[in-house]
């Protein structure tokens, strides 16, 4: 079977469970990378950076003292160490709330509510979860006036973390623990929950971000009740979905924490599927042990293959 074949037979499945409202995406760092050119370089040519490319700012900027291999999440500890949080989150605000533009991969996901819509088909919004700061997803939906709600990790110095509810018309809502807040609706429009905080440009104080390696151990020590952080209403529908992994890697160890506690409340198994190419022998080995088949192709392939099922 031809690499197109192959992809065009997962995109089948993909669509068809799509269209009955039982898949949601994840987007991990790679995402962004989507129909990126290999040689653009992420300042000067208005691309969000990679991890990797973040790490190497931030160390530059604020004289890390380690040497390579940078890790993000060490390089930013070092920059709250020697600046302080502010100065970590000034770097952050300017980097994610910078000129760019979303992808073909933000754009499909914004426009599929749409094409549900025209399809008749009863739940044409989607539950979209990512691990990204920055806000390409929410300005492509808004690009095409597709409303959406949007969900995010907040925390504050020495205050336990919580979600926030941001509406379509801008009101925001503080979910509580232990909830069983359900003010969603995904009849009507998608819901885009960002698990590790998210920039927010009209206001800089509100920016959120699990990204150092102490805000991962706050994070960590309170994953076991993570399902009661985030809203009842959106926990149940990722233990009765198929989910779709788009630009993310194994290497993410805090969300697998999150998987494997979704996965162990689904009734019934549901095959999952990650879009990666040329995965590296761990990560194969580990999306296998967590049951998810791997799609070995570019992104972009996999975002032109879809647009063609589900027109």
């Amino acid at each position: 079977m031809s690499a197109v074949d192959q992809i065009n037979r997962y995109v089948q499945i993909v669509c068809k469970r799509l269209e009955e409202g039982k898949v949601l995406s994840f987007l991990g760092a790679g995402a962004n990378l989507c129909e990126r050119p290999e040689e653009a370089q992420w300042q000067a040519s208005g691309h969000l950076p990679s991890g990797t490319e973040l790490a190497a700012h931030l160390a530059e900027s604020y004289a890390f003292p380690e040497s390579e291999p940078l890790d993000l999440l060490r390089v930013s500890q070092w920059v709250e160490i020697a600046a302080g949080d502010a100065a970590l989150f000034d770097e952050l605000h300017a980097v994610f709330a910078g000129t760019y533009q979303p992808n073909k991969l933000h754009r499909l996901l914004a426009e599929i509510p749409g094409m549900l819509r025209e399809k008749g088909k009863p739940q044409p919004g989607q539950l979209l979860i990512t691990t990204n700061y920055d806000d390409a997803l929410e300005r492509a939906f808004g690009d095409v006036r597709e409303p959406y709600d949007l969900v995010y990790y907040a925390s504050e110095p020495n205050e336990p973390g919580r979600f926030v509810h941001v509406r379509p018309d801008g009101e925001r809502v503080e979910i509580a623990r232990n909830t069983d807040y359900r003010d969603f609706d995904l009849a009507e429009r998608s819901v885009i929950l960002k698990i590790h905080g998210a920039v927010d440009r009209a206001d800089e104080t509100a920016d959120s971000y699990v990204i150092t390696e102490d805000h991962y151990i706050d994070y960590l020590a309170q994953e076991e009740n993570v399902g009661r952080l985030i809203p009842a209403y959106l926990m149940a529908r990722m233990r009765s979905s198929h989910f779709l992994f788009l630009g993310y890697g194994m290497r993410d160890w805090n969300v697998r924490v999150i998987l494997r506690l979704i996965w162990a409340g689904q009734a019934r198994r549901f095959q999952s599927w990650a879009v990666q190419l040329s995965p590296g022998e761990i990560d194969r080995k580990m999306w296998d042990r967590n049951g998810v088949e791997i799609v070995d192709a570019p992104l972009e392939a996999w975002v032109d293959a879809m647009r063609e099922q589900l027109a």
